[in-house]
This record gives C-alpha cells, structure tokens and sequence, in this order.
C-alpha cells in the first residue's frame, strides 16, 4: 500500500516574503505539489508571496475561488480543491497548502482542513498576521498590560460592530473594502476617528499608512486594517 502524504496548511505572512518562516520556507521550497485559492482562477496574493522560493519543478493546483455574495459557490470551490487535494495525498505526494496570513487566523484553510485532517495527516504551519504587521507598520502597540484587543471584521452588522467598539480597549478592523463608511460612520459617533489609523496592503510594496480623518476614499482594498486604541498604557 502508498503511505499517504501530508497536507500542509502553511501561512506566509501578510506579503513581505521575508516574514515567512524558515519551516514555511523549507517547506515551500521542497514542495512536490503546491495548492492555492485564485480569486475568479486569476489572482493569488499567497502566491505571489511565495513567488521566490517556489521550486520550478513544483506542481500547482489552482484553486478557483468565485469572489461572490453566494455562500453555496465557495462550498463547491472548496469541495473540488479538497478532492484535488486528496488524489495526490492518496497517490503519496506532499501538499503544501499556500496560506495568507495565518493559515486559522480567518484563514480560507480552515474549511480544507475541516474536508481532509480527519483522513489524512495534516501539519497547520503559523504565520505573521496583519494586525500584526499593521501594529508594526505605525510604530504602536496593540495592547499593554491588561487590555483586551477586539478582532472585529467590518462585515459585522452596524449596531454590533458599534456595540463592540463601545467597550473596546484595542481594536483590529479587518476586512475594511467596501465597508468603510460603515466603520466611519460607527467611529465618528463614537469620537474615535482621531486615534484610528489604517493600514492598506500591510508590508506589501504598495503599502499605505494613514490617520482615518485623512482618508477620502469611500472604499479601500479588502487587505485593509483599521486599527483603533482607545486605552493610555500604550499609544
């Protein structure tokens, strides 16, 4: 009989390649077969983060992910990456999953994992998150001492996501894209533009950090950070 291989979830990072972590590289760069989500069949940040040590002789299972609103067609665009996925850990390949970020910080793994850890032998690899990055990006913390830091993805109805910065210490908005007025308006209200900043493309090339008050825009890029402190032990 084939001894199984196993399938990786391995996170690389917010988009600086040389965050990633030594076993990510190591990884990736001994990879028989690498698999990754394309928004529409096209685009992969995590590949594109990955680009420099993946090995020429690596295959590549593309992943079509539909960006759309209906639930039902990322079921079925996961169902196929998993089955993908399992012909070559049957066969007795490695998988090296490609992950932004973290691979279960909000990380699109996680549903593989839940289709495949239970029949095959699965290693989740950490990664560098980008709230983290983002913390890093304007030189501040993100909590000290005894604060609570709030995750809140901006696609939270309003009067949660209001009900939820109303008792922050430390927040982390992710997920900002078209939701900004939203979480403008919320911040606002709550007269705490002046100690939110944002953070586009978090040690991308095309990293952009401003204060809220000085953003026009009335969308930003889905890999936006809004970070927001309300405490004084740190900022």
């Amino acid at each position: 009989m084939v001894k199984s291989g196993t399938l990786y979830g391995v996170g690389v990072g917010p988009g600086d390649p040389e965050l990633m972590t030594v076993k990510a590289w190591r990884l990736i760069s001994t990879a028989p077969v690498l698999a990754y989500l394309a928004a529409n069949g096209k685009d992969s940040t995590a590949r594109d983060i990955a680009a420099p040590f993946i090995p020429d002789d690596a295959e590549h299972l593309v992943i079509d992910m539909p960006m759309r609103n209906e639930r039902e067609l990322g079921e079925k665009a996961y169902d196929f990456g998993a089955a993908a996925i399992a012909v070559h850990l049957k066969a007795g390949r490695d998988v090296v999953m490609l992950c932004e970020g973290d691979p279960f910080f909000y990380g699109s793994f996680m549903y593989l994992f839940a289709r495949l850890a239970k029949a095959y032998p699965t290693i989740v690899v950490p990664g560098v998150t980008s709230i983290t990055a983002s913390a890093a990006a304007i030189g501040r913390p993100l909590s000290a001492r005894n604060e609570v830091v709030k995750v809140l993805p901006a696609t939270l109805p309003e009067d949660r996501l209001r009900e939820e910065l109303l008792t922050a210490e430390s927040a982390a908005i992710i997920k900002v894209g078209r939701h900004l007025p939203k979480i403008r308006n919320i911040l606002g209200a709550l007269d705490l533009t002046s100690v939110a900043h944002v953070i586009i493309k978090a040690t991308h090339q095309g990293e952009r950090v401003s204060p809220l008050a000085e953003i026009t825009e009335e969308t930003l890029p889905y890999f936006s950070t809004i970070l927001v402190y309300t405490g004084s032990e740190a900022w």
